[in-house]
């Protein structure tokens, strides 16, 4: 198969063939053993020019770059300090050829020339070299490593970038023999991104280079932000047709004080030109390893007043020894290409005005990459000829791809930094500085982070020197909200915010959802703008409390007088007034008086179901008798009085089949069964009421009124019927006038628990159990003192109303008024 020719008229840039390797006083080229090739934007052309025909590039004519020049030297000091070794690579030599790489996208005749063999490119089958160098060390940017590393890639010929650091190059199935001793942009994003936390920046804006580089930087940026309180307020890509004017117009309209510059030296320096041309004042600036310690912008922005303050994180400052000396002695000899000296094209810098100074103090960035992979392939190389102390085997025949594959396990120490690629071909050593541009023009190391073996950051606050004095400066969209306080977002930014304060019953957790008030469990409580919920009060009377303790005695005592009043009614039991008040009807209802009280005794304490059974059952029952006894109390009177004479019939009768006691066993099994049934299906159970206190929860007992009408009925039923009969004997004699005691009676028992309706509607805290109770005994000590107490208060001070002819007496006295009354109305 016949050799693909290339012409050396490509571009009209190839002036003569390089046939063989001669000794040359060259900066751009030095024979050796073996050939490293080398692309360095000594001189950075812009991109934009447009061409109407093909034409050479000519990077002489472009604007120098004095830091790319520091690196290029930087690679010729690692070749001779190799050279000169006796450890690393012994009786070998190293050779370089390198060029001027000062474009982004069209300058190929520098790398067509490495990937050739004296013009020509031979197909993988035929049996010589590739190429004629075993691998190359470059490009700075990643534009250019873009655009030239496809074609190294085809034949894998390793290419260690020392500057191009996007993220694509990480990608092995498109670079497979890309490799870089620069960090990868995710590297230096989180750096950014670490010290706008550390200062809670939380509105910025991000200005990025149009192309490859910047565009990759901010996706990282944009992904790195995902999860974090920082707003992207602003972004734009730079390029030679940005509007500066309109872009710090736009800036300042947001009110963002923080501005993230990811862009090469070349790019920032424009863009500092326009902020001396606009007077942008009192700003955060955060720089890129790129430019961070750049002194040309340094100095540049000097003069602008109050331009504000300049962080950046950056490569770690390294001496390396031998540098200097080795710039001092190549200036020594006034050596520095021309045009006419040069071999081809681009490999001529018109640098002879500079000193050893002015390239020693040049910006230091990516020197150590570039030390480092001069190295790692001299390492390579050297594990590939099997190099000991007697020197290296001359019957090994090095191929590029061979290379590649000792590079990619690269293992050694350079100036204390263990060299090491990942899978990914990118570098597992070195950290990043952080660094504060002071007022002096110096650059001061203010932090440091590292990535490798995880991520690690520190920064000291203190050594800032900040624009606005010693406040460290803000950028917000809103102000953070108070304490309490829900943030709702206004529009697409998560930084743009009202503030809400958050009602009772709920709180915010500004850690886990600052957007959203949380409602407190049924269980919990707080006030308006609270952090947390607390835990509500379980409430109830207990046995020990004041009011538990007065309405039991009370209970006491009224089972106590109870039993004193049946032993006196019974040492009295064959008096008049005994009889008058119902006789043995009397012990029963003494006796149904003294067992309701029970129900008072647990309305304490906490409900149980028993409790709450317990609480209803004795007094429904017991009391609901006790009503019967007193309608049939005073329809006795009644009947006695005014209805014996005219219905004889049924009075025997009812004398007879002793009605009374019928009735009051009648309406006892009846509020029996009622009861029975009620408490068997729904009974009352406890239960908690948490809306009548939002700090409390109140313990009670909760009753199915609807279940219970019929238990309810029946008392309210006997309640009217006894005051109705009550009423009809209101003008019998005084002795026997039990009827206006019943019904003062009953008016109290309506007073009371309407009484007790009013305060359980106003009122549902725990003091509504002790207030039912309370209700409850009343009830009992209605009938108890105003039924009760006047006849045993005959008995005890006035006997002589206890005696038959006293009653009768008063009996003739009534049956007289009423006689003469009805004469009266006779006569009428």
């Amino acid at each position: 198969m016949k050799s693909i020719v290339v012409y050396h008229c490509v571009l009209g840039c190839f002036l003569h063939p390089l046939a063989q390797y001669t000794v040359s006083t060259s900066e751009f080229w030095v024979e050796g053993d073996y050939l490293i090739g080398g692309l360095f934007n000594i001189h950075q052309l812009n991109d934009s020019l447009l061409h109407q025909r093909p034409e050479a590039i000519d990077c002489s004519s472009a604007p120098f770059i004095l830091s790319s020049y520091r690196r290029f030297q930087m690679m010729r000091f690692s070749v001779e300090e190799i050279n000169n070794s006796t450890k690393l690579l012994p009786n070998v030599s190293l050779g370089y050829e390198i060029f001027d790489h000062c474009t982004d996208f069209v300058s190929f005749p520098g790398p067509l020339n490495l990937i050739s063999d004296n013009g020509f490119m031979h197909p993988l089958e035929e049996p010589h070299n590739l190429s004629k160098v075993i691998a190359v060390v470059g490009t700075y940017t990643s534009p250019q490593a873009r655009a030239v590393a496809p074609l190294f890639m085809m034949n894998l010929i390793p290419i260690v970038s020392y500057g191009a650091s996007s993220s694509i190059f990480s990608r092995k199935q498109t670079f497979p023999s890309f490799l870089r001793t620069v960090h990868p942009n995710e590297e230096v994003i989180k750096g950014i991104v670490s010290i706008v936390k550390q200062f809670n920046w939380k509105w910025v804006a991000f200005l990025y280079v149009n192309n490859d580089y910047g565009t990759d930087g901010l996706d990282l940026f944009l992904k790195a932000i995902n999860e974090t309180d920082i707003c992207l307020a602003y972004s734009k890509g730079l390029d030679q047709d940005t509007d500066y004017s309109l872009m710090f117009r736009q800036i300042d309209a947001k009110n963002i004080n923080i501005i993230i510059v990811f862009a090469p030296e070349w790019t920032v320096e424009e863009l500092m030109e326009s902020v001396k041309r606009e007077n942008v004042t009192n700003k955060v600036w955060i720089a890129t390893d790129t430019w961070s310690l750049n002194k040309k912008i340094i100095d540049q922005i000097q003069g602008s007043k109050n331009i504000g303050t300049v962080l950046g994180v950056a490569q770690p400052k390294m001496s390396i020894p031998g540098f200097s000396e080795f710039i001092h002695s190549f200036k020594a000899k006034n050596h520095c290409e021309n045009a006419e000296q040069q071999k081809f094209c681009n490999q001529v810098c018109n640098c002879s005005s500079l000193t050893a100074e002015e390239i020693i103090d040049a910006d230091p960035s990516c020197s150590f990459p570039v030390y480092s992979a001069v190295y790692s392939i001299a390492h390579a190389l050297h594990n590939m000829l099997q190099c000991g102390a007697d020197g290296c085997k001359d019957n090994i025949t090095v191929y590029p791809h061979m290379v590649l594959t000792e590079l990619r396990k690269t293992n050694f120490t350079l100036l204390n930094q263990t060299i090491q690629f990942d899978e990914n071909g990118d570098p597992m050593f070195g950290s990043h500085s952080v660094v504060f541009w002071g007022p002096s023009g110096d650059v001061q190391e203010v932090g440091y982070y590292t990535c490798h073996p995880s991520f690690h950051f520190f920064i000291n606050n203190t050594k800032i020197q900040w624009h606005t004095s010693a406040q460290v400066p803000t950028s917000v969209c809103s102000e953070e909200c108070k304490i309490g306080y829900k943030k709702t977002q206004l529009g697409i930014h998560k930084c743009c915010f009202s503030c809400t304060i958050c009602p009772r019953g709920t709180y915010i957790n500004s850690t886990d959802n600052p957007s959203k008030c949380i409602t407190c469990k049924d269980t919990e409580w707080s006030e308006e703008g609270s952090t947390s919920c607390s835990l509500r009060v379980v409430e109830y009377t207990p046995f020990t409390d004041i009011w538990a303790i007065g309405i039991m005695v009370g209970a006491f005592i009224l089972v106590f007088i109870s039993l004193a009043l049946s032993v006196l009614f019974a040492l009295n039991y064959d008096t008049p007034v005994v009889k008058s008040a119902g006789g043995p009807m009397c012990f029963l209802i003494l006796g149904c008086l003294s067992l309701s009280s029970l129900s008072v005794f647990f309305y304490f304490g906490k409900p149980t179901d028993t409790f709450c059974i317990l609480r209803y059952l004795p007094f429904f029952l017991f009391f609901t008798i006790c009503l019967a006894c007193f309608v049939v109390r005073a329809f006795l009177i009644v009947c006695i009085f005014k209805t014996a004479t005219k219905f004889p019939v049924l009075y025997s009768w009812w004398m007879k089949y002793h009605g009374q006691w019928m009735f009051i066993a009648v309406v006892f099994v009846t509020q029996a069964i009622f009861l029975l049934i009620n408490f068997t299906y729904i009974p009352p159970r406890p239960n908690i009421d948490m809306s009548w206190n939002s700090k409390k929860i109140i313990l009670y007992c909760e009753t199915d009124f609807k279940a219970a009408s019929a238990s309810l009925v029946l008392p309210l039923s006997l309640c009217a019927l006894c005051f109705v009969f009550s009423y009809m004997g209101k003008d019998l004699p005084k002795n026997y006038n039990e009827a206006k005691a019943i019904t003062f009676c009953l008016l109290l028992l309506m007073l009371t628990w309407i009484i007790f309706a009013t305060g359980r509607i106003l009122y549902h805290g725990k003091h509504i159990q002790p207030l039912q109770s309370l209700a409850v005994l009343s009830s009992l000590y209605c009938f108890l003192l105003w039924y009760f107490f006047p006849k045993c208060y005959i008995v005890i001070f006035q006997s002589h109303k206890n005696t038959q002819q006293y009653f009768q007496g008063l009996i003739q006295s009534y049956t007289k008024s009423i006689n003469q009354e009805m004469s009266r109305v006779n006569i009428r």
